[in-house]
């Protein structure tokens, strides 16, 4: 029933549906809203949804409430009563071959993962993916599975226990044939308890990943898809605040922005296009400030030499008198 392998990329992943669980009391938060906790400026459930924004129809299961893109909503029956209950109420809504299955707690779950899931699927045949952990557990709510097997297995436990209020998700996978490949520790990084929550703040604003992840949380909340080429937007702020003045750089990468958008697509080759063309303004600028800089002080010096002169010649007539 198990797969353990790596898996090859396939170049178009399969079609699906996502169902996202977002209920839960969350006691070990002391009860607050978990899917609306905030994680690098954005409520979890949103940072999830971004993950996840591929799907054909995303389906919460959960209390409504405002999110970043539209989805469609239900509830268990009855209300609280736990994952698997959550996870049939939100198949039913569903109507791809393939469903997605995520919790709402998962901060640093991203499309790249669920893309990896997309592929295991794929290539292994089998009924269902999931994630495990680096201790090697499971996490059924970071899988995805074939709608039919899923349905099946579903519809068997709720006939031999009579409901699925409180049943253990392992119910479930126990009866699928899954593969299973290794995620990223922050890929199953979920925010049970405040110093998780802590944890998962603290990791965003790290040195080395902050400027990735903010540029992401931008992209989000803007509504962008777009690779960003990082480097050559800094490069070109760092020309323009050098060569002309520090506030030309914010200015000049909005103005980039700006006229690719006016390009028409706004593709990443238009960005790539408007950045060549300001980093070369930006250059000829500098070379200008430097050329007049240099013509300055050549006559400063001749100015110099010359009043030099003129006071030599003074002092020799002031001898020769």
């Amino acid at each position: 029933m198990t797969v353990n392998a790596s898996h090859p990329v396939s170049p178009v992943p399969p079609a699906y549906d996502a169902v996202v669980l977002a209920g839960g009391a969350a006691r070990r938060l002391g009860g607050v809203d978990k899917p609306a906790v905030s994680v690098g400026g954005r409520a979890l459930l949103d940072r999830v949804l971004t993950a996840c924004r591929g799907a054909g129809r995303t389906v919460v299961v959960g209390g409504r409430r405002a999110t970043a893109r539209p989805v469609l909503w239900t509830r268990e029956e009855p209300p609280g009563g736990g994952p698997l209950a959550a996870l049939a109420a939100g198949v039913r809504r569903t109507e791809a071959e393939v469903v997605l299955v995520l919790s709402a707690d998962l901060p640093f779950l991203g499309a790249e993962t669920v893309r990896r899931l997309l592929d295991a699927l794929g290539s292994s045949g089998r009924e269902g993916a999931l994630l495990t952990d680096p201790e090697g557990r499971d996490q059924p709510l970071a899988a995805v599975y074939r709608a039919e097997p899923l349905r099946r297995e579903i519809a068997l436990l709720a006939a031999e226990h009579g409901h699925l209020s409180g049943l253990p998700l392992r119910l479930l996978t126990q009866e699928l044939h899954l593969a299973r490949i290794d995620a990223e520790s922050s890929a199953s990084f979920d925010c049970d308890t405040w110093e998780d929550v802590a944890a998962a703040r603290a990791r965003i604003r790290e040195h080395g990943s902050v400027l990735d992840q903010w540029i992401t949380a931008v992209k989000d909340e803007l509504d962008v898809e777009l690779d960003v080429d990082v480097k050559a937007l800094l490069d070109l702020a760092r020309d323009a605040a050098h060569g002309v003045a520090r506030p030309a750089a914010p200015l000049t990468t909005f103005l980039v922005g700006y006229a690719a958008a006016q390009a028409g697509d706004g593709s990443a080759q238009a960005v790539a296009e408007a950045v060549r063309k300001a980093a070369a303004l930006a250059a000829r600028w500098a070379a200008e400030t430097a050329e007049t800089a240099e013509s300055a002080e050549g006559a400063e010096t001749a100015e110099s030499a010359e009043g030099a002169e003129g006071a030599a010649g003074r002092e020799s007539g002031a001898d020769a008198g």
